[in-house]
């Protein structure tokens, strides 16, 4: 159990896949323009991130794996993301039509974001367990959402403050990024 924490913890903060890793950047600084896309973007990508690791971890050592396919796994993993976040994307917009207008063409670029990909590859490559496995994506896909409100949040403050004209937009949305970044590194001896 104390092994489940601390991959728990290590993917969440010590290991965090934007911060640590620089996995999904692009949602990381496309979306996170504001607090509220930031949260729902990341509670939706978490749960994308969450099933997609599992299911590929299944599909990979219960097909992949017996018919000695290995090689065919990054098209695997990128089909199943795909169809993951499409049912996904189907069932937000049948059951809750103001989510679906909230994050509108996020949903779909759930797919292309590479922390999903990464995490599943990662994942099998560590030979996690199926539990270990739905432990890590979880926490990888909260750490995700983690530091995507932060960050969302910073930005926010931001844009109603005072800040140079050379520092305004993406000058100072990348040095908040490697502020936080630096901030995370602080958990490094949560590791061990």
């Amino acid at each position: 159990m104390a092994d489940l924490a601390l991959l728990l913890i290590g993917a969440l903060l010590v290991n965090n896949f934007v911060l640590a890793q620089f996995l999904g950047l692009c949602p990381f600084m496309g979306i996170t323009r504001g607090y509220d896309t930031a949260l729902a973007t990341g509670l939706a990508t978490t749960f994308v991130l969450t099933l997609s690791a599992v299911l590929a971890y299944l599909i990979y050592f219960a097909i992949l794996l017996p018919l000695e396919l290995e090689y065919l796994r990054i098209i695997i993993f990128i089909t199943t993301i795909a169809g993951v976040v499409q049912l996904i994307h189907y069932y937000i917009r049948a059951s809750a039509p103001l989510l679906h207008q909230l994050l509108g063409l996020y949903i779909p670029l759930i797919t292309t974001n590479c922390a999903v990909l990464g995490v599943a590859l990662i994942a099998v490559d560590q030979g996690l367990s199926l539990l270990e496995t739905a432990v890590f994506s979880a926490g990888a896909s909260l750490g995700f959402t983690l530091v995507m409100v932060l960050f969302g949040a910073i930005r926010e403050r931001l844009q109603g403050g005072t800040v140079p004209a050379p520092f305004q937009g993406t000058a100072i949305a990348l040095i908040s990024a490697g502020i936080m970044s630096l901030a995370f590194m602080g958990f490094q001896g949560l590791a061990g």
